[in-house]
């Protein structure tokens, strides 16, 4: 029998691509999104799809309850890969608008896990990946809420896989750099909700970053299509013992690679030229 696979932010990109070529291939796909209205269009599509809101306890609890009302109780793997990103430097970014980021991007995550561990504990095996990103390796100027919220991520995961060495499960980390997705659409909604552009030192560069959030067409030409990622999860899946880290898209793997090798100031000066 296939795997069940919890898989949260379906709406687009990433979870949307696994959700629904995960259920061609025949897996058990409970796919989650926060709006009713993504959640109507995917059931739709025939996949198995529940409301699960990450800033929201009730909703993240209920979600579990829904999921395993589909799988007959069992979640063989939880893939984590809502999230966001706020843009802005951290001298101008709201309090509260970090706050929200690190809800959506980690406590939310943290909460859903947590529930789900007990059931993989009881069931005897369970894999959890976390979807994190090369802002989660090095950092970049005006992402800071998002470079925080992944920085804290992989510490988060790298603790959970120690702490969950001695039972059958199993925790991986997939690293991407830019995807094709919604996710610049977003960010720019987040910009221009948080960010005084007009009141900041920084407006120069800010009106190069609204520029690059604009566009419709992939920003680098690093940029993969969303399955770039089923590949690795796919491999954690099917593997006994899947490894605790899958770098995706080439700038992973060269700042992964510079970050263990440069000195600090050198690597600086490589990430200063971003926007």
């Amino acid at each position: 029998m296939k795997e069940t696979i919890l898989i949260t932010g379906c709406s687009s990109g990433i979870g949307r691509l696994c959700a629904e070529k995960l259920h061609e291939a025949g897996y058990t796909v409970v796919a989650s999104c926060r709006k009713p209205e993504d959640v109507a269009t995917l059931q739709q599509q025939g996949l198995n799809c529940i409301q699960l809101d990450l800033d929201d306890t009730d909703s993240i609890h209920q979600g579990i309850e829904a999921c395993q009302a589909i799988t007959g109780g069992r979640i063989d793997v939880l893939f984590n890969n809502a999230a966001y990103g706020q843009p802005g430097a951290l001298e101008d970014l709201p309090t509260q608008a970090l706050r929200q980021q690190f809800e959506t991007n980690l406590f939310g995550w943290h909460e859903l896990t947590q529930a789900v561990i007990p059931i993989m504990l009881k069931q005897g095996s369970g894999k959890i990946v976390q979807n994190s990103s090369v802002l989660g390796l090095v950092a970049m100027k005006y992402r800071g809420a998002y470079n925080a919220s992944k920085f804290a991520l992989e510490g988060y995961t790298d603790t959970l896989r120690l702490e969950l060495r001695d039972t059958p499960l199993h925790v991986s980390l997939i690293e991407p750099g830019p995807i094709e997705s919604h996710f610049r659409e977003n960010a720019k909604l987040k910009f221009e909700q948080h960010i005084d552009m007009a009141g900041s030192r920084h407006h120069p560069n800010y009106q190069k970053t609204l520029d690059r959030l604009g566009k419709t067409s992939p920003s680098n030409k690093f940029t993969l299509a969303p399955d770039a990622v089923l590949k690795p999860l796919l491999s954690i899946i099917r593997s006994e013992q899947p490894s605790p880290r899958y770098y995706v898209t080439q700038p992973t793997h060269i700042f992964g690679f510079l970050r263990r090798v440069l000195p600090v100031r050198w690597l600086d000066q490589l990430l200063n030229k971003s926007n």
